[in-house]
């Protein structure tokens, strides 16, 4: 952190905050910092964004935003240990402190947001959800389900909208709920349940597992938003600042053609003021945050931009093959849009 030996650090708007009242906001940083590793909460196993490799390694989308998190606050991407969580448990290791975020595909909500102890730091995947049937069933819409069982993940948004669907279009399903999305694969090849329902990124990812992937189709309605964010506990405001900006910086990254390869050099030879106060080279971005000014820098190096994340584990270059949609860059016509670093 720099300049903190003065008073007080002023901002760009003029306002002022003193030393004592920036160290009480970065508690989470402090211990993060302390114990010399981040302790981020992820899926025990999902395609995609969360894998444990033969070799011990986590790999995917959220295991490497988990290595952004890392080398933007403690300067390496390995200074990371990775906390596999089920559904049930995931909110209550966060409030308890077992792990520092939560990046756990884990869609925010009003409930969740507003009723919780808990903080939402940002959108990194717009999901939504919907269902593997086998082929052979013959339907071609959730509402030819009436009277089917269907497996879904226990105490998750995904149960609360498949019942809210069966209210709006007076249908019946029997829940078979699981744990784990693996579990719900298994009971679902077991013939224990008729369709599978998930975020459709998850159902794209566990069908990979099938023996014959042509004999399961996915349907083609989506009855939810799934927003899957960042959470952290709730009372350390400028921890989740600083979540919150180290994923923009990957968005923002993608933007303007920062890679993990130029970044670097980008840093102090772009001609955009705007790429060189987010890698760092210009301006002192890096207080309002509790970090110093190459946080960008290091979690854009370490694990390329927003877009080489999706084509590596998600996209073009992955098994699942799963097109940008939503989550292509607002300039591309979708959402993902980070705020100006100014």
């Amino acid at each position: 952190m720099r300049n903190l030996t003065r008073g007080a650090v002023t901002f760009a708007l003029g306002f002022s905050v003193s030393q004592s009242e920036l160290e009480e906001r970065a508690t989470t940083l402090a211990e993060i910092r302390d114990r010399g590793q981040l302790h981020c909460g992820v899926d025990e196993g999902l395609p995609g964004f969360a894998t444990r490799g033969e070799d011990a390694r986590w790999t995917g989308f959220e295991a490497d935003l988990c290595r952004a998190y890392a080398a933007a606050f403690l300067g390496s991407e390995r200074r990371v240990r990775f906390v596999p969580l089920t559904t049930s448990e995931r909110f209550e290791a966060l409030i308890d402190g077992r792990v520092d975020v939560l990046v756990r595909n884990t869609s925010w909500t009003f409930a969740r947001d507003a009723e919780m102890p808990v903080t939402f730091a940002g959108i990194y995947y717009f999901d939504g959800q919907g269902f593997l049937v086998p082929a052979d069933l013959g339907v071609s819409s959730v509402r030819e389900l009436d009277g089917a069982r269907i497996c879904v993940q226990r105490d998750t948004t995904t149960a609360l909208n498949l019942t809210d669907y069966a209210q709006t279009y007076a249908v019946t399903f029997t829940l078979v709920e699981v744990d784990t999305a693996e579990e719900g694969l298994t009971r679902y090849q077991a013939g224990e349940c008729d369709a599978y329902t998930n975020d459709i990124s998850s159902l794209a990812g566990l069908r990979l597992a099938l023996e014959d992937q042509t004999a399961h189709v996915l349907l083609p309605e989506v009855i939810s938003k799934e927003p899957l964010g960042p959470v952290v506990r709730s009372g350390d405001p400028g921890f989740a600042e600083a979540v919150r900006w180290v994923l923009f910086a990957l968005i923002a990254a993608e933007e303007y053609g920062v890679t993990a390869e130029n970044a670097a050099a980008l840093a102090q030879e772009s001609p955009n003021p705007e790429i060189r106060r987010l890698l760092g080279g210009e301006g002192a971005i890096g207080d309002a945050v509790d970090l110093d000014d190459e946080f960008a820098l290091r979690a854009i190096a370490s694990v390329g931009n927003y877009g080489e994340l999706f084509a590596r584990h998600l996209g073009r270059d992955s098994p699942l093959n799963l097109r940008r949609g939503l989550n292509a860059q607002w300039t591309q016509g979708g959402l993902m849009y980070a705020p100006p670093f100014r």
